[in-house]
């Protein structure tokens, strides 16, 4: 991997959550990874030990990963081996999410999310005759 210096003038990022990664400069690796479970409901109801990550199967399953071929040896000459930024403004950066300035040999990111709606029927029914 060339060597690259990279510069920034003014960067901005309001939120990183969850497995995120800003990073400025060269790097070799990155992994990210998230799991979430959200869970909506009619009313604010917790039941205190809910949400085991191990009761969903998605959460278990490994990630499928295409087969790539193989990259061929590229040899590379740069002539202006900077990388300059000015502005980067980031409302925000979620569930996995990479930000890189800079060159990156291998990156792996995995973010699993199980969305869970609990609606009395009876509600559900009565707002969709209304």
């Amino acid at each position: 991997m060339g060597k690259r210096n990279s510069m920034v003038q003014s960067i901005h990022v309001t939120n990183i959550l969850f497995g995120s990664i800003l990073e400025i400069g060269d790097t070799i690796k990155i992994n990210g990874f998230s799991q979430a479970l959200a869970v909506q409901r009619r009313e604010e109801l917790f039941f205190g030990k809910e949400g085991s990550f191990t009761t969903y199967s998605i959460f278990s399953e490994p990630t499928w990963m295409p087969t790539l071929p193989e990259i061929p040896t590229i040899t590379k000459y740069q002539a202006l081996p900077n990388i300059r930024v000015k502005d980067i403004r980031i409302k925000g950066l979620s569930a996995s999410a990479v930000t890189q300035i800079g060159n990156t040999k291998n990156v792996y990111m995995d973010s699993k999310v199980h969305h869970i709606r609990q609606i009395p029927e009876g509600i559900m029914n009565k707002e969709e005759g209304e």
